[in-house]
């Protein structure tokens, strides 16, 4: 097992472990994604689904081979009852959600991302998840969308969205 492949274990045990204690499970859907900006800027896009309340917003860093340790850069937001979808430059959350900085505000060579939100209701609960590297991202044309694993055109990043939910 990877030391990526442990620290997701890691983290999907510890979130998991909430949700049974709150019993509830939540599923991870591909309802958050990164676009490239026509102006070169990476843009994060939230789609909880339909007019779902979302909470805890966040994008966490690990360099490669460190992914077992603590995020070393990103952003976090505790609050909770977002709604409606969201896009905003990926290092630049809403100022409204005031977001906990952390490390460098921009995307680190040799990196891997994850960008989330979680939406818990009893018996409807899901995250929205997409996981990139430093390298995935700088790869996507303006005007493309990294989620589910791969790159994609807004239209189909929409798509796959309203699907999952």
């Amino acid at each position: 097992m990877t030391s990526a492949e442990a620290a997701n274990l890691r983290r999907g045990g510890v979130v998991a472990g909430a949700l049974l204690l709150s019993g509830c499970a939540a599923v991870d859907l591909p309802l958050a994604g990164v676009r490239m900006g026509a102006d070169g800027v990476p843009y994060a896009l939230l789609r909880p689904c339909g007019s779902d309340s979302y909470r805890t917003p966040s994008l966490d860093g690990w360099a490669k081979g460190a992914e077992d340790g603590p995020a070393t850069t990103g952003w976090d937001v505790r609050k909770e009852e977002l709604s409606g979808n969201a896009r905003f430059p990926l290092f630049s959350p809403p100022h409204s959600w005031r977001a906990r900085h952390r490390g460098a505000q921009r995307l680190l060579p040799e990196h891997r991302y994850s960008l989330a939100f979680g939406h818990y209701v009893t018996g409807d609960s899901y995250n929205g998840v997409v996981e990139f590297t430093t390298a995935e991202i700088a790869r996507l044309k303006p005007g493309q969308v990294w989620a589910d694993g791969r790159a994609m055109s807004p239209g189909e990043f929409e798509r796959l969205a309203e699907d999952s939910c």
